[in-house]
């Protein structure tokens, strides 16, 4: 009958060619499976041609793979729907097809075009639901309550939001409870269960309404199975399978086992199971799919419920439940960014101070936690800088200024997984601290004391500065203004005389001595500087011998017998020092038998003793007098004066003269008594 309109067809239109495509063609949603959609001829003489139906948009299984037949030297394509086909307009109004035509070495290509018309008079059921004889449903009665028993199957239901409705009746005593189906064209089994309704037959008639005026009938029944009497179990099988994620896909997961004749095996969920597959027959589950957790996560845990039933006997059956956890494999280390890290800090950075981030992942299970280890190396066990999670701090104050301080701090950064076996990965870290430098340097005020007549390059003494900076006062010194005649060394700081000192100029000498550290910072031209006062007191030196004037003295004395005369008084003085006054005076030649004596400056004769040392006659003393500066300065300097006596005895009657030969003037004696 096909093969007639086929004919028909042909008959009714000429031959087309494939490059006549794309077709357009029309067909109502009430069209069944075997349905001629089109039908078109071509010529292929020297070939054995071939025609293929290369995709649908949108995908679907309602079309056939195209048909292609000989007839008197032409050849005839069809295309018809397939036996899965329910056309629904509401859901998908268009289709299209892509051809492949093939005639050896010659191939074309193209488009058939299929527009879905609704038809308001079309009933959506179909199949056996909406035959008079209803979908039959076998059922154990030792199935869940509230397990899912059936599944409608409707063109458009959840497009449509169709309502479902089992509209026969469901009451007592011959209903253990009342069955219930959803939107989702789900029946399940009554809350109470079906035990004890082995060998009943349930019959429900569902209503499904599309909307306003459109709906259709169908018909279910449930045939309640007695539980077998031959029980068929499973064998003690561990409800816990671990895999590793490298198993390759149709790699032998585990096998289970059922008492039973002829069993098979299925599983019932998941449905669809895209991981796993059971043998039929051997009850063998292998793999079906790559398990890499890092491209599926969702694979690290299933749940299979597997279900054995003997073949003859499918009601005959049980159900056991396997967990399938995949491990991952732990194939490659951490990677970490940065993979190194080399900084330079100066020893002012504050406590806290972040260094870096890490950011690390583990290849084999992105998302992953991992465990961040600082290990030191040199110094061991320093606690200058700290990890928190995968952040680098500074954790102490670090200080160059101590002999040893600053230095390298070389650690590493150790990440570890969780896997097995551990892998780690090991991020190298050097944070090199560099010195700055924090203080000026200062010195403390000094006096020194030097000699009037200390010659060139005379040392004084050394400026010391300090400078808590490492290395320690490492200074330079210099001189700030001042006078010239002094100079301090750069290095040392010792402070050395240039040139000739006076006292009687000048007494006092004030230095600024400027300080300027150097080689404490990273920055070789940043220095600190301080100064301070250096305080230099001349100490006179006595340089010049006093003088007399006159230098010589000749006099002429008259001495009463038991007086004392006052001779003279020697006057002396530094010419180049007037402000120098103090002298002492001593007789150290001439004074025989000790007749004279000196009261500070003055030269008087004694005269007080009796008996035959008195002298009779005229008599010369020639009196060596020194004088010499007694003041704090030194040497003590001296010159001699030269007094020449003549001593004249003379009695009580007579008064006391002298004469002074060196001036010519005589100037009267003063009698002490």
């Amino acid at each position: 009958m096909a093969l007639l309109r086929i004919l028909a067809l042909l008959l009714a239109l000429t031959v087309s060619e494939l490059h006549c495509l794309p077709w357009f063609i029309n067909v109502s949603e009430s069209q069944g499976p075997g349905t001629i959609l089109q039908s078109f001829s071509f010529n292929c003489t020297s070939h054995m041609p071939t025609l293929q139906l290369v995709h649908v948009q949108p995908p679907t299984t309602f079309f056939n793979p195209p048909s292609l037949t000989r007839w008197q030297g032409i050849y005839v394509g069809t295309v018809t729907l397939s036996s899965s086909a329910r056309l629904d307009a509401l859901s998908v109004n268009h289709y299209k097809l892509q051809l492949r035509f093939t005639c050896g070495n010659h191939v074309m290509e193209g488009p058939l075009s299929v527009n879905v018309r609704r038809d308001p008079g079309h009933s959506a059921c179909a199949g056996r639901f909406a035959s008079p004889a209803g979908e039959i449903i076998q059922v154990l009665e030792t199935v869940t309550p509230g397990a899912r028993l059936y599944t409608l199957l409707l063109p458009g239901l959840e497009v449509q939001r169709a309502q479902i409705n089992i509209i026969s009746a469901q009451d007592p005593p011959y209903f253990p409870g009342p069955f219930s189906i959803n939107g989702q064209g789900w029946l399940l089994v009554p809350s109470q269960g079906l035990k004890g309704q082995a060998e009943k037959v349930f019959q429900l008639q569902i209503l499904v309404t599309f909307g306003q005026n459109r709906s259709c009938l169908g018909m279910l029944k449930v045939k309640v199975l007695p539980v077998p009497s031959s029980l068929i179990s499973f064998l003690k099988q561990a409800s816990n399978i671990t895999i590793l994620e490298d198993l390759p896909p149709g790699g032998k997961v585990v096998q289970v086992r059922a008492r039973g004749f002829d069993v098979r095996y299925e599983i019932l969920s998941p449905v669809p199971c895209p991981l796993f597959s059971i043998g039929r027959a051997d009850g063998v589950i292998r793999t079906t799919a790559p398990l890499e957790l890092a491209q599926a996560p969702g694979a690290a845990v299933t749940r299979l419920r597997v279900k054995a039933h003997e073949r003859l006997r499918p009601w005959a059956s049980v159900e056991l439940e396997l967990t399938v956890n995949v491990r991952s494999v732990n194939r490659w280390p951490p990677r970490c960014l940065p993979a190194m890290l080399v900084t330079q800090i100066p020893e002012t950075t504050p406590v806290g101070t972040v260094l870096n981030t890490f950011t690390c992942a583990d290849p084999d299970s992105p998302g992953s936690i991992l465990d961040y280890q600082l290990q030191f190396h040199s110094p061991p066990g320093s606690a200058s800088l700290c990890l928190r999670d995968r952040v680098l701090e500074v954790n102490a104050t670090l200080d160059c200024d101590a002999r040893g301080a600053c230095f390298q701090h070389a650690a590493s950064i150790l990440v570890l997984d969780g896997g097995q076996p551990l892998m780690t990965t090991e991020v190298p870290v050097l944070v090199m601290v560099t010195p700055v430098n924090e203080f000026s340097p200062a010195c403390v005020p000094h006096k020194f004391r030097i000699r009037e007549d200390a010659g060139p390059h005379t040392l004084l003494g050394s400026v010391v500065g300090m400078d808590k900076d490492y290395p320690h006062n490492n200074i330079e010194y210099y001189i700030s203004g001042g006078p010239t005649i002094f100079s301090v060394d750069r290095l040392s700081g010792e402070v050395h005389l240039l040139g000739s000192l006076d006292y009687e100029l000048q007494t006092l000498y004030r230095l600024n001595v400027l300080l300027i550290d150097h080689g404490q910072d990273q920055d070789p031209t940043h220095h600190r500087s301080g100064s301070c006062t250096i305080t230099i007191e001349v100490e006179d030196v006595n340089d010049h011998a006093p003088e007399c004037q006159p230098p010589f003295q000749e006099l002429t004395i008259y001495a009463l017998l038991g007086h004392s005369v006052e001779v003279t008084k020697v006057s002396c003085w530094v010419p180049q020092e007037p402000q120098r006054l103090a002298f002492s005076y001593s007789i150290v030649g001439g004074n025989s038998q000790n007749r004279f004596s000196l009261q500070g400056a003055t030269l008087v004769y004694n005269n007080i003793l009796l008996g035959p040392l008195w002298p009779e006659q005229f008599y010369t003393y020639e009196l060596l007098i020194r004088v010499a500066d007694a003041g704090p300065s030194i040497p003590h300097l001296s010159t001699t004066a030269t007094v020449s006596v003549h001593l004249i005895p003379w009695s009580a009657s007579t008064v006391a003269t002298r004469t002074h030969r060196s001036t010519g003037c005589g100037p009267h004696f003063r009698c002490l008594q």
